[in-house]
């Protein structure tokens, strides 16, 4: 638990402490299904969100506050919650239901293809937290709930993680019709730190292979190291160091995961001095080495 500078106590939450809760379905602590999502810890305070989250309102309403600012979802509406946000100020009606996906950043990486799938979502989840979908997009999203659930619960089928993983892929593919007719619709000017965190998000999606100094970024975006760090800090609760590694990290694993490249052959793609290098490099951040990783079952 973190402390506010007015002492207010923020707990933080994993998925693993979320599927203890009642009334959830789960696969293991990277993937839980949910029909009132967070209830059981907002009632008792701000929570700092350590996993992503996808629900959509099909009954009642529900009010939070999203890094301080007010959220009201009813039905048809989308919310849309990253990890590392705080929620706050939660407030039910009794009737209050929906289709909640939560996905923990480990599983999702387990699935995601590449770096940009991340920064869409990303992106789209910090500027439109809730957004209103269309009948056939609600209906293609509770399509997918429903898929996913039947499948998690099909425990003996031999290839359960990999089409329950499948469907969500597909299902974040298919949803982003959502993020481009909210671009189109799209009129309001971003905060200054909000935008500075998007064009940072874009040149590191861009560059991240080669290019891992935060000088070189504040560079290319001609503004100072130091006010570069202040505004992507404001804008999304992480400096641009921890926003590099993660791209590094994300792209290792799908490589070790997802090809047949050896581990020399990714040190060379991501411009490591020496495998030696980028072996001790994703151990310090994963906890064990390359070789182990890709060994380890999915």
């Amino acid at each position: 638990m973190r402390k506010t500078k007015k002492d207010t106590v923020i707990t933080d939450i994993t998925l693993a402490m979320v599927r203890q809760c009642k009334n959830v379905e789960a696969m293991g602590d990277g993937l839980v299904l949910s029909h009132r999502v967070l209830d059981d810890f907002l009632s008792k305070g701000p929570c700092r969100v350590n996993f992503i989250i996808m629900a959509l309102c099909i009954k009642g309403r529900v009010q939070y506050s999203i890094n301080t600012h007010e959220q009201t979802v009813e039905p048809g509406d989308l919310l849309f919650i990253s990890e590392r946000h705080i929620v706050d100020n939660h407030k039910a009606s009794p009737d209050f239901e929906c289709l909640g996906i939560m996905v923990s950043t480990q599983f999702y990486h387990g699935f995601v293809q590449n770096v940009k799938n991340v920064s869409s979502l990303l992106l789209f989840s910090k500027n439109y937290p809730v957004v209103h979908l269309t009948a056939q997009e609600a209906q293609t999203f509770t399509n997918y709930y429903q898929a996913i659930s039947e499948k998690m619960g099909n425990i003996r089928h031999p290839y359960r993680l990999e089409l329950v993983k499948s469907l969500l892929l597909t299902m974040f593919y298919d949803m982003s019709g959502v993020i481009h007719r909210m671009k189109q619709h799209d009129q309001e000017a971003p905060a200054r730190a909000d935008l500075v965190f998007t064009q940072f998000i874009r040149l590191l999606e861009k560059n991240f292979r080669t290019e891992r100094r935060v000088s070189w970024y504040a560079e290319q975006m001609e503004i100072t190291p130091k006010y570069l760090s202040e505004l992507v800090k404001q804008s999304s609760k992480r400096t641009p160091t921890e926003w590099i590694d993660s791209y590094v990290l994300l792209e290792i694993r799908v490589q070790l995961k997802n090809s047949t490249k050896t581990i020399k052959q990714i040190t060379d793609a991501l411009h490591f001095p020496n495998q030696s290098f980028m072996g001790k490099y994703f151990k310090d951040h994963v906890g064990m080495s390359p070789k182990e990783f890709r060994k380890q079952k999915s």
